[in-house]
Protein backbone atom coordinates (compact mmCIF):
# COMPACT_ATOMS: atom_id res chain seq x y z
CA UNK A 1 0.00 0.00 0.00
CA UNK A 2 1.39 3.36 -1.13
CA UNK A 3 -0.02 6.20 1.78
CA UNK A 4 0.60 9.94 0.56
CA UNK A 5 0.19 12.41 3.95
CA UNK A 6 0.15 16.27 4.07
CA UNK A 7 -1.25 18.79 5.79
CA UNK A 8 -1.75 22.85 5.81
CA UNK A 9 0.08 23.15 9.21
CA UNK A 10 3.70 23.09 7.52
CA UNK A 11 6.61 20.45 7.83
CA UNK A 12 7.02 20.80 11.65
CA UNK A 13 3.62 20.75 12.99
CA UNK A 14 3.38 17.89 15.78
CA UNK A 15 0.38 16.87 14.34
CA UNK A 16 2.34 15.46 10.73
CA UNK A 17 4.44 13.72 12.94
CA UNK A 18 1.23 11.66 14.53
CA UNK A 19 -0.13 11.52 11.32
CA UNK A 20 2.61 9.70 10.33
CA UNK A 21 3.01 7.22 13.18
CA UNK A 22 -0.47 6.18 12.78
CA UNK A 23 0.21 5.34 9.35
CA UNK A 24 3.37 3.91 9.04
CA UNK A 25 2.52 0.15 9.68
CA UNK A 26 0.07 0.11 7.36
CA UNK A 27 2.14 0.75 4.47
CA UNK A 28 5.00 2.73 2.53
CA UNK A 29 4.20 6.31 3.60
CA UNK A 30 5.04 9.50 1.66
CA UNK A 31 5.04 12.73 3.30
CA UNK A 32 4.74 16.17 0.87
CA UNK A 33 3.45 18.58 2.64
CA UNK A 34 3.54 22.76 2.70
CA UNK A 35 7.44 24.20 3.77
CA UNK A 36 5.16 26.65 6.05
CA UNK A 37 2.34 27.18 7.79
CA UNK A 38 -1.08 27.51 5.20
CA UNK A 39 -3.62 27.09 6.90
CA UNK A 40 -6.58 29.10 5.33
CA UNK A 41 -5.73 29.03 1.64
CA UNK A 42 -8.51 26.14 0.75
CA UNK A 43 -8.00 24.54 -2.09
CA UNK A 44 -5.53 27.13 -4.06
CA UNK A 45 -3.07 26.10 -6.70
CA UNK A 46 0.66 28.15 -7.65
CA UNK A 47 -0.36 28.78 -11.25
CA UNK A 48 1.02 31.74 -11.65
CA UNK A 49 4.57 30.64 -10.12
CA UNK A 50 7.06 27.93 -10.20
CA UNK A 51 7.30 25.14 -7.57
CA UNK A 52 10.31 23.57 -5.44
CA UNK A 53 10.42 21.17 -3.78
CA UNK A 54 13.34 20.00 -0.75
CA UNK A 55 14.10 16.84 0.69
CA UNK A 56 14.86 17.25 4.24
CA UNK A 57 14.36 15.13 7.67
CA UNK A 58 12.15 16.64 10.35
CA UNK A 59 11.02 14.48 13.92
CA UNK A 60 12.67 11.50 12.74
CA UNK A 61 10.77 11.45 9.35
CA UNK A 62 11.98 11.59 5.85
CA UNK A 63 10.18 14.27 4.18
CA UNK A 64 9.61 16.57 0.95
CA UNK A 65 8.59 20.08 1.67
CA UNK A 66 7.12 22.35 -0.92
CA UNK A 67 6.96 25.59 -1.52
CA UNK A 68 3.40 25.89 -2.16
CA UNK A 69 -0.50 25.06 -1.10
CA UNK A 70 -1.43 21.57 0.49
CA UNK A 71 -3.10 21.33 -3.03
CA UNK A 72 0.12 21.73 -4.88
CA UNK A 73 1.70 19.08 -2.44
CA UNK A 74 -1.02 16.56 -3.13
CA UNK A 75 -0.04 16.93 -6.96
CA UNK A 76 3.39 17.14 -6.76
CA UNK A 77 3.67 14.25 -4.60
CA UNK A 78 0.85 11.86 -6.88
CA UNK A 79 2.40 13.05 -9.86
CA UNK A 80 6.04 13.74 -8.88
CA UNK A 81 7.06 11.70 -5.62
CA UNK A 82 4.94 9.01 -6.06
CA UNK A 83 4.60 8.95 -10.09
CA UNK A 84 1.26 6.85 -9.47
CA UNK A 85 -2.05 7.47 -7.81
CA UNK A 86 -1.52 5.92 -4.17
CA UNK A 87 -4.05 3.76 -1.92
CA UNK A 88 -5.19 7.01 0.40
CA UNK A 89 -4.07 10.14 0.73
CA UNK A 90 -4.49 11.77 4.43
CA UNK A 91 -4.43 15.48 5.26
CA UNK A 92 -3.98 16.31 8.99
CA UNK A 93 -3.87 16.10 11.78
CA UNK A 94 -5.07 19.27 11.62
CA UNK A 95 -3.64 21.48 14.78
CA UNK A 96 -7.72 22.62 15.34
CA UNK A 97 -10.77 21.15 14.37
CA UNK A 98 -12.33 21.39 10.41
CA UNK A 99 -16.18 21.96 11.21
CA UNK A 100 -19.42 23.62 8.99
CA UNK A 101 -19.61 24.80 5.31
CA UNK A 102 -17.01 27.21 6.25
CA UNK A 103 -14.22 24.86 6.92
CA UNK A 104 -14.86 22.77 4.11
CA UNK A 105 -14.37 25.37 1.35
CA UNK A 106 -11.58 27.47 3.64
CA UNK A 107 -8.78 25.16 5.29
CA UNK A 108 -5.65 24.01 3.48
CA UNK A 109 -6.50 20.59 5.29
CA UNK A 110 -9.81 19.49 4.07
CA UNK A 111 -8.54 21.40 0.25
CA UNK A 112 -6.01 19.02 0.05
CA UNK A 113 -7.96 15.58 0.25
CA UNK A 114 -10.56 17.66 -2.24
CA UNK A 115 -7.76 17.70 -4.27
CA UNK A 116 -6.63 14.27 -3.79
CA UNK A 117 -10.28 12.81 -4.14
CA UNK A 118 -10.37 14.88 -8.02
CA UNK A 119 -7.13 12.87 -8.52
CA UNK A 120 -9.10 9.41 -8.38
CA UNK A 121 -7.29 8.75 -4.97
CA UNK A 122 -9.46 8.07 -1.81
CA UNK A 123 -9.32 10.58 1.04
CA UNK A 124 -9.28 11.67 4.51
CA UNK A 125 -8.77 14.91 6.38
CA UNK A 126 -8.66 14.60 9.93
CA UNK A 127 -8.37 17.46 12.81
CA UNK A 128 -8.40 17.36 15.97
CA UNK A 129 -10.26 20.30 18.29
CA UNK A 130 -8.03 22.77 20.04
CA UNK A 131 -8.27 25.54 22.08
CA UNK A 132 -7.79 28.80 19.89
CA UNK A 133 -5.04 30.10 21.98
CA UNK A 134 -3.17 26.48 22.13
CA UNK A 135 -3.32 26.03 18.04
CA UNK A 136 -0.55 28.27 17.69
CA UNK A 137 1.25 27.30 21.04
CA UNK A 138 0.95 23.81 20.12
CA UNK A 139 4.78 23.88 17.69
CA UNK A 140 6.28 24.15 21.60
CA UNK A 141 4.00 22.39 24.23
CA UNK A 142 3.10 19.13 23.32
CA UNK A 143 -0.13 17.98 22.43
CA UNK A 144 -2.16 14.92 23.34
CA UNK A 145 -2.94 13.13 19.90
CA UNK A 146 -3.74 9.45 20.83
CA UNK A 147 -6.70 9.45 20.14
CA UNK A 148 -6.87 11.19 17.01
CA UNK A 149 -4.06 8.67 16.34
CA UNK A 150 -6.05 5.40 17.13
CA UNK A 151 -8.99 7.05 15.28
CA UNK A 152 -6.95 8.06 12.27
CA UNK A 153 -5.18 4.19 12.61
CA UNK A 154 -8.84 2.61 12.40
CA UNK A 155 -10.28 4.59 9.86
CA UNK A 156 -7.41 4.54 7.41
CA UNK A 157 -7.29 0.59 7.56
CA UNK A 158 -10.70 0.38 7.32
CA UNK A 159 -11.04 2.67 3.74
CA UNK A 160 -7.92 0.28 2.57
CA UNK A 161 -9.79 -2.99 2.92
CA UNK A 162 -12.96 -1.63 1.64
CA UNK A 163 -13.04 1.49 0.38
CA UNK A 164 -15.12 4.68 0.36
CA UNK A 165 -18.98 3.99 0.37
CA UNK A 166 -20.66 4.77 -3.02
CA UNK A 167 -21.01 8.16 -3.26
CA UNK A 168 -18.38 9.17 -0.71
CA UNK A 169 -15.48 10.91 -1.94
CA UNK A 170 -12.90 12.15 1.23
CA UNK A 171 -14.06 11.67 5.09
CA UNK A 172 -13.56 14.63 6.97
CA UNK A 173 -12.90 13.39 10.31
CA UNK A 174 -13.06 15.72 13.58
CA UNK A 175 -11.63 14.55 17.24
CA UNK A 176 -12.95 16.32 20.20
CA UNK A 177 -10.28 17.06 23.28
CA UNK A 178 -12.26 14.91 25.52
CA UNK A 179 -13.30 11.83 23.62
CA UNK A 180 -16.05 9.76 24.78
CA UNK A 181 -15.03 6.52 22.51
CA UNK A 182 -17.78 6.75 20.10
CA UNK A 183 -18.64 8.23 16.59
CA UNK A 184 -20.96 9.98 14.89
CA UNK A 185 -21.25 10.45 11.12
CA UNK A 186 -22.29 14.05 10.33
CA UNK A 187 -23.63 16.58 8.18
CA UNK A 188 -22.01 19.94 8.21
CA UNK A 189 -22.87 22.42 9.98
CA UNK A 190 -24.06 25.90 8.38
CA UNK A 191 -21.73 28.19 10.50
CA UNK A 192 -18.83 27.81 12.69
CA UNK A 193 -18.12 31.36 13.47
CA UNK A 194 -20.32 35.06 14.00
CA UNK A 195 -17.81 36.85 11.57
CA UNK A 196 -16.00 39.52 13.73
CA UNK A 197 -13.53 42.13 12.23
CA UNK A 198 -10.83 43.99 14.69
CA UNK A 199 -9.94 47.41 13.41
CA UNK A 200 -6.48 48.59 14.61
CA UNK A 201 -3.87 51.08 13.59
CA UNK A 202 -0.20 50.90 12.77
CA UNK A 203 2.45 52.74 14.43
CA UNK A 204 2.43 54.98 11.87
CA UNK A 205 -1.46 55.49 12.43
CA UNK A 206 -2.43 53.45 9.31
CA UNK A 207 -5.42 51.65 9.66
CA UNK A 208 -5.43 47.53 9.21
CA UNK A 209 -7.89 44.46 9.88
CA UNK A 210 -7.82 41.54 11.80
CA UNK A 211 -10.23 38.89 10.52
CA UNK A 212 -11.83 37.17 13.14
CA UNK A 213 -14.82 35.12 14.62
CA UNK A 214 -17.10 34.43 17.73
CA UNK A 215 -18.08 30.78 17.34
CA UNK A 216 -21.87 30.06 17.18
CA UNK A 217 -23.84 28.88 19.96
CA UNK A 218 -26.13 26.98 18.53
CA UNK A 219 -25.10 23.13 17.10
CA UNK A 220 -28.20 21.59 15.72
CA UNK A 221 -28.28 18.19 16.22
CA UNK A 222 -26.90 15.55 13.61
CA UNK A 223 -24.34 18.11 12.36
CA UNK A 224 -20.54 17.97 12.76
CA UNK A 225 -20.54 21.16 15.37
CA UNK A 226 -23.05 19.14 17.62
CA UNK A 227 -21.40 15.69 17.77
CA UNK A 228 -18.05 17.43 19.00
CA UNK A 229 -19.57 19.47 21.77
CA UNK A 230 -21.44 16.46 22.88
CA UNK A 231 -17.51 14.29 22.99
CA UNK A 232 -17.95 12.45 19.69
CA UNK A 233 -15.66 11.91 16.83
CA UNK A 234 -17.42 13.80 13.65
CA UNK A 235 -17.26 11.86 10.57
CA UNK A 236 -18.70 13.85 8.03
CA UNK A 237 -19.29 12.46 4.49
CA UNK A 238 -18.12 15.01 1.33
CA UNK A 239 -18.76 15.00 -1.84
CA UNK A 240 -17.25 16.68 -5.10
CA UNK A 241 -20.43 17.41 -6.98
CA UNK A 242 -21.24 20.59 -4.84
CA UNK A 243 -24.60 20.64 -7.34
CA UNK A 244 -27.64 21.68 -5.60
CA UNK A 245 -29.98 18.60 -5.00
CA UNK A 246 -32.92 20.70 -6.84
CA UNK A 247 -35.72 19.71 -9.48
CA UNK A 248 -34.37 21.60 -12.23
CA UNK A 249 -37.92 21.99 -13.38
CA UNK A 250 -38.41 24.08 -10.71
CA UNK A 251 -35.18 26.69 -11.72
CA UNK A 252 -36.48 26.79 -15.44
CA UNK A 253 -39.96 27.54 -14.12
CA UNK A 254 -38.52 30.25 -11.85
CA UNK A 255 -36.39 31.83 -14.45
CA UNK A 256 -39.14 31.67 -17.27
CA UNK A 257 -41.65 33.31 -15.04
Amino acid sequence: MKILVTNDDGLYSPGLRACYEALRELGEVFVVTPAVQKSGVGRSISIMEPIRVSEVRVNGMELYAVDGTPTDAVIIGIHEIIGELPDLVVSGINLGENLSTEAVTTSGTVGAALEAATQGSKAIAISLEMKDVYKFESFFAPADFSNAKLVLEKLARRVLEKGLPDGVDVLNVNVPERWNGKYAFTRLTRRLYKTRIDTRFDPRGRKYYWIDGVEEENAEEGTDLHAIRSGYVSITPICLDMTSRVDFSLLERWFND
